[in-house]
């Protein structure tokens, strides 16, 4: 017995269109959904003051050094992203570090300045709000702004420099010269480098 020939199917584009078009207004949709909750989290912070600007001229830099800035979160509670003002816009980054303070430099992205008054400690730490890398893979500065505790994340394009300046900011906060025994910093196992 011969088999009984069949044609192809057709293709019911109709169909087929009308479940791409869902799928993309489902897309836009979630889209929207998150730039919403970006803009709902920024009123939220709203009560934070403007950062401070860099200064025009700083007295000479004492350590310099170009990677990315990954954001910045509420101090202790690394998942808590703060938004308002740029800070949690990714960039590329410009660190200074004077005897006044650290100025971050970030081009597309809005620049500030930490006073050396403000800044409370820094630490090499692995993972901020959005990147997490290997222990140790990001300088977390702590700095005050406004009453409020911020932790900002950076990760240096040599890596190897980091510890350097966690130590040199260490020391500005403390008052002291790198590589001290009473400027040991802690890592977040909590054992001293």
């Amino acid at each position: 017995m011969a088999a009984e020939r069949k044609s192809a199917e057709v293709t019911d584009w109709a169909a087929r269109l009308g479940w791409v078009a869902g799928l993309l207004l489902f897309i836009a949709f979630v889209y929207w959904l998150m730039r919403q909750g970006w803009k709902w989290r920024g009123s939220l912070q709203s009560d934070l003051p403007e950062l401070p600007a860099v200064p025009e001229r700083l007295n000479e830099a004492k350590l310099t050094m170009s990677g990315r800035y990954h954001g910045s979160t509420t101090a202790g509670q690394w998942l808590d992203r703060i938004v308002a003002h740029g800070l949690g816009v990714r960039s590329r980054a410009e660190l200074t570090l004077t005897d006044e303070g650290l100025a971050v430099v970030r081009p597309g992205a809005v620049d500030f300045f930490v006073p050396k008054e403000a800044l409370r400690e820094a630490r090499l730490d692995k993972g901020i709000a959005g990147k997490v890398l290997a222990e140790g893979g990001l300088l977390i500065v702590t700095w005050e702004h406004g009453g409020k505790l911020i932790d900002s994340g950076f990760r240096f394009d040599h890596a190897a420099e980091q510890s350097t300046w966690a130590d040199a900011l260490t020391a500005l906060v403390r008052g002291t010269t790198p590589g001290t025994p009473e400027n040991m910093i802690k890592t977040t196992e909590g054992t001293a480098r």
